[in-house]
């Protein structure tokens, strides 16, 4: 559409591409004054009348530049997305610049009415953030308020995994229970843990259309209910039937909680809140069984499940109160119905809202892709390995360590209080993660605040030597009781705390940094990966420490994981390579 007009001064032109167009550009002539320079931002007294240039005495004149700046977090890649969009338009206020509208294949209005004129540009109603140093944008939010939602996101991820290897302490009591054998009674944990591979393609992007509060919320009250369902159940089958869908409804923060770190935190501090969130992923199953054998020789196992539940409805309650939505184009989808409220003006909008997907698209972005990208990009697949094989491991330990402690050495009262040893490794590979945050950021600033993937892998390195050591120190020392003292598995289990911390949180932030706006999908295929094999080594566990000593099965896995040492030291010298052929990665540098 075109519109001359001529004000007795020089004819502005505008042109306009109609609605739906990613970006339109206003252009147009006046000699009508105006202080509004083509490098001012929007600020909201740019809509002015005044007189006109011309000396006609006639107020008509208005004159808009419009300089919006939508920024949009993508969940599954956790970058800030910055998009600029200028508009110049020049018309008389009587002749507003109207979007073309094809009434030909409508049905009728009904009741005989004509089809309405047509609206206005929706470009000037779409609400954005008020700049960079808008106080609505999460980025700008005071760090007390940042901290109490983190706090609230990590107790969160606590609460689900502390629930996926509480049952651990369970398993004997409910085999002898119900008659069936023990490899029968892990399925609970299984099961549990399956629902972790499954439904973080179904939060992710939910979490984008709708935010993450409600998704969070959700889950939150959905796991706390299956507890107490299992805590409650009659018979095995409903035990196992609730810890599948337990997992599976709360596991949102698994894909949730890293996407909100993104909408809270920039290049620069990500790493660290990060870091926090793996603590929750790992310190989780290593703490539960702690307290859950305490609880399960004092009362009951069915409490192992009600306290779960009663401390995820404390966390319920806690997300309901303290906090606030993350997601950016959610934050400014509700700034848009605040407004419309309040001024009854409709035309007002967040192109958030114009967002529609259907089943189709879902099932391609959130399904297809993420598989399809494990198994065809080198990157992902060996990362996603490794990082799955350490994770194998942490559940794997959970059967492990009983027969070392506990059939070994006789530690029948409190045979998992050797489990500390594992989190304080894990503590000290944060704290060391957290150091080397630094030198990362130095080298985003080099870089002209652009992700460096590279920088990530130097932690990895270091753990990828040292968790073979643990793991062939604890089994090798573990397995002579009569000989070694229980001190030296328990400082080898240390080192495997180092190694799992060091090597889990290089490849997450490594994944991110390499895929970008693609990150949710490669996270989502590591997610399903990871997940199955934390599903399927307990049920082996015990067969393998048993049938094979726990010597032997300890060289089988720290042979596994030397044979997987090369990997980091190859992907800082060949990673950008491989990201420049790459079909998805992307190549900043």
């Amino acid at each position: 559409m075109s519109t001359n007009v001529d004000n007795g001064a020089s004819e502005p032109v505008v042109h306009a591409r109609g609605p739906g167009a990613d970006s339109e550009t206003y252009a147009g002539s006046t000699s009508s004054s105006s202080d509004i320079g083509a490098d001012r931002p929007f600020r909201g007294d740019d809509l002015e009348k005044g007189p006109s240039a011309s000396g006609s005495g006639e107020n008509e004149d208005v004159q808009l530049k419009l300089v919006k700046t939508f920024t949009n977090a993508a969940s599954e890649t956790d970058i800030a997305v910055n998009r600029r969009l200028s508009r110049i338009l020049t018309s008389t206020e009587n002749e507003l610049q109207l979007v073309d509208v094809d009434y030909s294949n409508c049905p009728p209005m009904g009741g005989g009415r004509p089809y309405p004129r047509a609206l206005p540009d929706r470009a000037p109603y779409e609400v954005t953030f008020d700049g960079p140093n808008d106080p609505l944008h999460p980025f700008n939010w005071p760090i007390r308020k940042k901290l109490v939602i983190c706090t609230m996101l990590g107790l969160d991820c606590i609460a689900i995994t502390i629930g996926s290897s509480i049952f651990a302490s369970a398993v004997q009591p409910v085999s002898e229970i119900y008659g069936v054998a023990n490899v029968v009674a892990i399925l609970g944990i299984t099961l549990y843990v399956l629902g972790f591979a499954a439904s973080p393609v179904i939060y992710a992007p939910l979490s984008e259309l709708y935010g993450r509060q409600g998704v969070l919320l959700i889950a939150s009250f959905g796991f706390a209910l299956f507890q107490f369902a299992v805590a409650t159940a009659e018979n095995l089958q409903t035990i196992l039937i609730c810890r599948f869908f337990g997992g599976f409804i709360g596991a949102a923060p698994l894909a949730v909680v890293p996407a909100s770190f993104s909408d809270l935190f920039d290049n620069t501090q990500r790493g660290t809140a990060v870091t926090m969130f793996a603590l929750g992923v790992f310190v989780g199953p290593i703490l539960a069984p702690v307290f859950g054998s305490y609880i399960v020789q004092y009362t009951s196992w069915r409490w192992t499940e009600y306290v779960t539940g009663i401390f995820a409805s404390v966390i319920f309650v806690l997300l309901c109160y303290f906090f606030e939505e993350t997601h950016h184009p959610t934050i400014l989808v509700n700034k848009a119905k605040s407004m419309r409220k309040q001024t009854g003006n409709w035309g007002i909008h967040a192109a958030h809202e114009e967002v529609e997907l259907s089943i189709k698209e879902i099932c391609k972005k959130t399904v297809t892709r993420p598989i399809k990208m494990l198994f065809t990009e080198p990157i992902i697949f060996l990362i996603t390995l490794y990082n799955s094989f350490v994770y194998g491991i942490l559940y794997l330990l959970l059967e492990a360590y009983p027969i070392v402690f506990v059939k070994g050495y006789h530690f029948y009262a409190n045979g998992e209080l050797p489990y500390i040893a594992l989190i304080i490794g894990m503590m000290f590979a944060a704290v060391i993660n957290i150091y080397m945050e630094k030198d990362y950021v130095k080298r985003v600033v080099a870089n002209n605040g652009k992700p460096v993937p590279e920088a990530r892998l130097f932690p990895m390195m270091v753990g990828s030597i040292v968790f073979p050591i643990g793991i062939l120190w604890f089994c090798w020392t573990g397995n002579y009781p009569h000989k070694v003292h229980w001190i030296v598995p328990t400082i080898g289990g240390s080192f495997i705390g180092y190694g799992l911390m060091a090597i889990f949180l290089p490849c997450f932030n490594y994944l991110i940094d390499s895929y970008l706006f693609l990150a949710a999908s490669a996270i989502a295929g590591n997610t399903f990966m990871r997940s199955s094999f934390g599903a399927a080594f307990p049920l082996f566990a015990g067969f393998m420490f048993e049938n094979m000593g726990t010597n032997w099965a300890g060289l089988l896995l720290g042979l596994f994981s030397i044979c997987l040492i090369p990997v980091p030291f190859l992907f800082y010298r060949y990673g950008r390579k491989l990201r420049q052929k790459s079909k998805y990665a992307f190549d900043l540098q």
